[in-house]
């Protein structure tokens, strides 16, 4: 029980941990079941287009969290930032309930440095797609924070923190909708909302959408879609896949040069998480973000796949 609350616990230690069978556990899957049939509260709470409207909102701001920043920022490190901003999109990142981010970004980093091989946690390609999809989460052996991996985070206290426990937000979150919703009755009845129903929308909806949604990059881009580049994975670029997650569907771009601040290489590779962190960047929020290098372009081009830039 002590984990559920402390996730670097580890009665045997982390090793004892990475040493067990990979393999489906159904203790792990617990929160993933609670987040799947709290979905089912909607029968109970009804619908409003208050509730509707704040669980679209919820999932477009965390899904941004969690590929410009979850993602570029803490596992690439794409641009720069400071450490007040950090903080924040740590925060509203663990808002999505997929952990910590230092938890992610060792993850991503371990699954870049082993991409679709033996080593990779997550490659439908060795494991099948619901493994890719959610099976990898359910094992102990990816339970632990490889905080090696990620030494530039772990300087950060307030990073650890989040990370050790990450149940902590979530929690707060789902308080703070519930508040919410109550006051949208209070104030405007007519809308016809209440502090359940901000809660089952916000919380349960919009989180359960939001994760299947980023999963579909572990589960589907290795998978589905055109290969620019010939890495040494499967990786694909999909158009759907980048539309429902923000710009993350580029993803054949993205194993090519991982760097980068921007996925959707070229105009037409729809980026939204892009363009809103160049719009961050004007306001001085965040800086530096890496761009493409030259010699990609010249590499597509080369390929008589694209035009150079």
């Amino acid at each position: 029980m002590r984990q559920w609350f402390d996730s670097d616990y580890f009665p045997g230690g982390p090793a004892a941990a990475r040493a067990k069978p990979d393999r489906f556990e159904w203790q792990r899957a617990l929160p993933f079941v609670f987040l799947h049939f709290g979905c089912l509260l909607v029968i109970a709470v009804g619908w409003s287009w208050s509730a509707i409207a704040v669980a679209a909102a919820l999932y477009l701001v965390r899904m941004f969290a969690v590929t410009a920043f979850y993602h570029r920022y803490f596992a690439h490190r794409a641009f720069r930032t400071s450490r007040v901003v950090q903080f924040i999109f740590a925060v509203l990142g663990n808002t999505a309930i997929q952990r910590g981010a230092l938890w992610w970004a060792s993850v991503h980093r371990h699954h870049h440095k082993h991409s679709d091989t033996e080593e990779d946690a997550h490659s439908p390609g060795l494991r099948g797609f619901w493994w890719a999809h959610m099976g990898w989460m359910t094992t102990s052996k990816n339970f632990p924070t490889d905080y090696r991996s990620v030494n530039d985070l772990a300087k950060f206290p307030e990073l650890v923190f989040l990370n050790r426990f990450d149940l902590i937000v979530p929690a707060l979150f789902g308080a703070a909708l519930f508040g919410f919703g109550a006051l949208l009755d209070a104030l405007w009845p007519q809308l016809g909302t209440s502090g359940a129903q901000i809660f089952v929308w916000g919380f349960f909806v919009s989180t359960v959408v939001l994760l299947h949604g980023t999963l579909f990059v572990n589960s589907l881009a290795h998978v589905v879609g055109r290969r620019r580049f010939q890495t040494s994975d499967d990786s694909r670029n999909s158009f759907l896949l980048a539309t429902i997650t923000l710009g993350e569907g580029w993803h054949n771009n993205h194993h090519r040069y991982m760097g980068a601040a921007r996925q959707g290489f070229y105009w037409w590779e729809i980026d939204v998480s892009f363009y809103v962190l160049k719009a961050l960047s004007w306001t001085g929020l965040i800086w530096d973000l890496k761009p493409v290098p030259a010699s990609i372009y010249a590499e597509a081009a080369a390929a008589k796949m694209e035009p150079a830039e």
